[in-house]
């Protein structure tokens, strides 16, 4: 999986067509990166929100309680891991509209890659400076983005101009999924489930 991650991030094209030609078990299995790739930025805000914390102008740095960090960055990840499964079904339910092949498994696996930016760059949470980390949001969507207009036609086997009417359908669908986690957030919140932050 490692490979995938160096490959996507140095030479994408190259290793875009690597994944379009495994066999569909090693299709299969890729769709456990996710999982593994979401842990990343779990753990890092987990660490940079608990031990070290963030300041407002020059006042203490402000920190959540272990507890309270622990329980939103376990919702964190199960929100990336389900937001990259929900991207891969429509992935695989717009195929055929635009002549695709693909599965459920490839759809997937297609999202996953493509999101490689922002598990990686989500890594940023270990130290949590506001302008750093929303200057890499910008590169790690706008990065994402690209991989997702780069590799929908190589995985699914169409032409470029296909490709980037299937793909632009599929940032319309990222955005709608974007929203509606938003909006889950907020019921989430109003229901006891947001930060506690330590008083010391």
């Amino acid at each position: 999986m490692i490979q995938h991650t160096l490959g996507l991030l140095v030479k994408p094209d190259a290793q875009w067509r690597s994944v379009a030609e495994l066999p569909a078990s090693s299709i299969n299995i890729l769709i456990l990166y996710p999982c593994v790739m979401a842990l990343l930025p779990a753990v890092a805000w987990y660490f940079g929100t608990s031990r070290v914390g963030w300041t407002v102008g020059d006042g203490p740095a402000i920190r959540l309680t272990v507890e309270s960090a622990l329980q939103l960055c376990i919702l964190f990840y199960f929100a990336m891991v389900g937001c990259v499964v929900a991207v891969g079904y429509f992935i695989h339910w717009m195929a055929e509209t635009y002549g695709a092949e693909t599965t459920f498994a490839k759809g997937i696996v297609i999202a996953s890659l493509a999101a490689t930016p922002l598990f990686v760059f989500g890594l940023a949470g270990v130290y949590p400076l506001l302008w750093v980390d929303m200057l890499l949001a910008v590169i790690a969507v706008s990065w994402s983005v690209y991989l997702l207009y780069l590799g929908i036609p190589i995985m699914t086997n169409i032409p470029e101009e296909r490709g980037f009417l299937f793909s632009s359908a599929v940032v319309g669908v990222g955005l709608v999924i974007l929203v509606s986690l938003m909006v889950t957030t907020v019921i989430l919140w109003d229901f006891g489930v947001g930060p506690a932050f330590t008083d010391v």
